[in-house]
């Protein structure tokens, strides 16, 4: 099943939980294609751009990976062309130089087959998560935002992603949530947390009703 098909999560959600109930009524319909213009469709490309946005803005990261893009002819560089450009020339496109090891470290895995990208799509989400997390500096955020943006996976709970704890902070009116409580927070909105978290994302552009 994926996310992207909106009334029954939508009308489970708001069945379930009040508070997202309000969320969802104040955000209106969802516009997908706000997370998914800019995201490659190949896996590689999912993979490199989720680095690339790794604890930076959306804006931030849109640039970075435009320039990524622009210094390999206007295309998202695979395995191979990544790992002949320069770190300088990485670095001068936004990229830390954590960042730079960790998209080399992901091109090494994928040219060695250690990291088997056609393989993912069959897995459960945890045997994503692991798969993915074997690549240094890719840990449960990435691999999260892979199952939701890519795999497009129904259920799946980013509790390490920052915009998700201030929108259920702003919302729920719990201060600083830990992964344990976003879990219970969340524990109604099975199987379709990732359309919630979709519609947390959407509510810190907008003023939630008092």
């Amino acid at each position: 099943m994926t996310i992207w098909r909106q009334r029954l999560p939508v009308s489970h959600l708001r069945r379930r939980d009040p508070v997202l109930r309000r969320v969802i009524d104040t955000v209106g319909p969802l516009d997908i294609t706000r997370w998914t213009k800019l995201r490659p469709k190949d896996p590689y490309g999912s993979l490199l751009r989720s680095i690339v946005g790794q604890q930076l803005s959306v804006s931030a990261a849109n640039s970075i990976f435009g320039r990524l893009k622009d210094a390999n002819g206007g295309r998202s560089p695979t395995p191979q062309q990544l790992l002949r450009m320069r770190a300088d020339r990485l670095r001068a496109c936004g990229l830390s130089r954590a960042k730079v090891e960790y998209v080399r470290d992901l091109a090494r895995h994928v040219l060695r087959g250690s990291l088997d990208l056609p393989r993912l799509r069959h897995l459960d989400d945890d045997g994503v998560r692991e798969a993915i997390t074997e690549v240094k500096g890719l840990g449960r955020w990435t691999a999260d935002m892979f199952l939701i943006f890519h795999l497009r996976r129904p259920d799946v709970l980013p509790v390490g992603d920052l915009g998700l704890r201030r929108a259920v902070e702003r919302a729920y009116r719990v201060a600083d949530p830990k992964p344990a409580e976003l879990e219970a927070i969340a524990a109604p909105w099975r199987p379709y947390r990732s359309m919630a978290a979709l519609y947390l994302w959407g509510s810190l552009s907008v003023d939630l009703p008092g």
